[in-house]
């Protein structure tokens, strides 16, 4: 059955929170902005080494709050970006906020923490779509993050919760017109609307970070 209306929201946002808290808890911090950044610097550098397709089956295996961080600046024109490990590294450590060194054991950590809420049959096809030693910095052999716990959400404010829910119901939206958009690519070469793209991004990025100044 479908999901709509506050479950739909209380669902997504439950979801979204026990993925970063399992990366929270995988990289031992209770900062939780940091967490998110290591993640979304995780995601995208995987993501923008994949081929067009690999990058949106494995989005498709995302939560929906998370799925819109992941799209976030994603150009399907110009993927995959071959790069290596030196230039991943450079990327994730800018994306993230951190030193370059600090880069290998921040990766493999958070693969393991995502393999926690994934099969291993899809963690193992994503990280085959990458060169061997990248496929080796990003797996890793970081010692895997303990299991994800929920955590505990204040009840919303009925206006805060209706308006949060509307944008959970657009973010959907917008990710189901982005899917379609680049099946139709596949079939007739027509492009993606990058707006969908853009959209789903900005959406997902306003109702966690409102999520974790609340938190």
């Amino acid at each position: 059955m479908t999901r709509s209306g506050p479950d739909a929201y209380n669902h997504a946002l439950h979801t979204a929170n026990i993925w970063l808290a399992g990366v929270s808890d995988a990289l031992d911090t209770g900062d939780r902005r940091f967490a998110q950044r290591a993640l979304r610097a995780w995601l995208h550098t995987v993501r923008d080494r994949l081929p067009a397709e690999a990058a949106v089956k494995f989005g498709a295996q995302l939560p929906e709050l998370l799925r819109g961080v992941y799209y976030d600046g994603w150009d399907v024109c110009h993927v995959p970006v071959k790069y290596g490990v030196e230039r991943y590294v450079e990327r994730f450590a800018a994306q993230a906020g951190v030193p370059a060194t600090q880069v290998p054991a921040l990766a493999s950590t958070i693969t393991r923490a995502v393999a926690e809420h994934m099969t291993p049959e899809q963690v193992s096809k994503i990280l085959g779509e990458l060169p061997a030693d990248l496929r080796a910095t990003v797996a890793g052999t970081t010692a895997a993050g303990r299991t994800a716990a929920e955590t505990p959400q204040s009840p919303e404010p009925p206006d805060r919760t209706a308006r949060i829910e509307e944008q959970v119901g657009n973010l959907t939206a917008a990710v189901r017109a982005l899917a379609r958009g680049l099946e139709d690519d596949q079939r007739t070469g027509a492009g993606v609307d990058q707006r969908q793209v853009n959209r789903a991004a900005r959406l997902a990025d306003e109702i966690l970070l409102g999520a974790t100044r609340s938190g």
